[in-house]
């Protein structure tokens, strides 16, 4: 079977179906690697994983979401209850009033629920558009593209979606990725630039869609650095 066209138009049959076909053959359902319970939980394990990593996010949400799983039982934690739960987590200390303030937010504005509305959400404390386009997709299935580190650059360096802000990137994505594709392309963007496409050392060798980046360093991102 033929691969599209490698147009750099969006179409169906250009290279963005192409990339992400293959993406969602190696991974038909990705989703993230954030542990959460509900939409409430989700949203705080993000706001958690700024500038940290899910892992050490999901090993303090593992005993928070136990203890605390709503904005009520939260709330009532009070910022110097949360921390012995989220002290290891980078900037904790912004993290506990941030969450502390969403909860104390969320009970008096939304009866305790997760608004499903952009400006709603991003009225939250620390809550700002890449948290609140993680929360849409994620929780509430809507086709929203999160740009965070990983899909900045991997938007960048294939020459999928080049922008100089993560605003720019998501808007360019949102044109050129097939509407199929909507729904997942977060998660197959960020997974793939985690796991695969590195930041220092991308590993094209292994990837399935080096054949259709622009990347000019391709040949020499081999293992121990020879050259293919």
């Amino acid at each position: 079977m033929s691969e599209p066209p490698l147009d750099r138009d969006g179409s169906h049959g250009g290279r963005a179906a192409a990339i992400f076909s293959r993406l969602r053959a190696g991974n038909p359902q990705p989703t993230t690697e954030l542990e959460y319970a509900t939409p409430f939980q989700l949203l705080i394990a993000v706001i958690l994983s700024a500038q940290a990593t899910d892992r050490s996010v999901n090993l303090a949400t593992r005993r928070l979401f136990v203890d605390a799983p709503t904005p009520q039982e939260m709330l009532a934690l009070g910022e110097s209850g949360l921390t012995p739960y989220i002290n290891r987590i980078g900037l904790w200390q912004g993290k506990a009033r941030n969450v502390i303030a969403t909860c104390r937010q969320l009970l008096a504005r939304h009866a305790g629920e997760l608004p499903r509305q952009r400006a709603e959400l991003e009225a939250l404390p620390g809550v700002g558009r890449k948290t609140a386009n993680v929360v849409l997709n994620t929780a509430f299935g809507e086709p929203t593209i999160a740009v965070d580190t990983h899909i900045f650059r991997l938007a960048n360096r294939t020459g999928l979606a080049p922008g100089k802000t993560p605003l720019a990137v998501e808007h360019e994505l949102l044109r050129v990725v097939p509407p199929e594709f909507r729904r997942s392309a977060h998660h197959w963007l960020l997974l793939h630039g985690r796991y695969v496409c590195k930041a220092r050392q991308p590993e094209c060798w292994r990837c399935g869609i080096a054949d259709l980046c622009d990347y000019p360093e391709k040949g020499s991102a081999a293992p121990g650095g020879a050259r293919r």
